[in-house]
């Protein structure tokens, strides 16, 4: 029997119930999960910033989470790099990936290599940017002057 080892990475960052839900759905598609959490740097050079929580804190996070078997560090730019470590047959993406160029990209490298691409529902309705951005309204001083605050 060939075990079927799923890789799903991501930030990771401000965890909520999407995050659980990729992690729960990549687990019942696979027999031994690898969760690769992103590195602050490398986080920091795709999307302008650095995480809210550092990297020691996510990875953590993720490692208590009951479907997850182990967690990787994802320092590597290069998927096909992490592959070469790690050596999962399976990758779960979002589907908001499916059909971009990186997407097809990623589908071709990896099918030479015999992974497979499992691409999951995107979670609309939560994400770290929604989160990050409620935390930016609540935490900008308020724009009214102590003086203007009617007695």
């Amino acid at each position: 029997m060939t075990v079927r080892i799923g890789y799903a990475a991501g930030a990771f960052d401000l965890f909520h119930v999407g995050h659980l839900n990729i992690l729960k759905h990549a687990k019942s598609e696979c027999d031994y999960l690898i969760a690769g959490v992103v590195s602050d740097e490398l986080l920091e050079s795709r999307k302008g910033r650095r995480p809210i929580v550092p990297l020691a804190e996510r990875m953590e996070i993720v490692r208590h989470i009951v479907y997850v078997d182990q967690v990787h560090a994802e320092v590597l730019p290069d998927k096909l790099d992490t592959w070469r470590e790690l050596r999962f047959t399976r990758f779960f993406k979002g589907d908001d990936w499916r059909g971009t160029d990186e997407g097809r990209r990623l589908e071709r490298e990896f099918a030479e290599v015999g992974v497979e691409v499992v691409y999951f529902p995107y979670t609309v309705h939560t994400s770290s940017t929604a989160l990050r951005q409620a935390l930016d309204a609540v935490s900008r001083p308020s724009m009214i002057a102590i003086g203007d605050i009617p007695e």
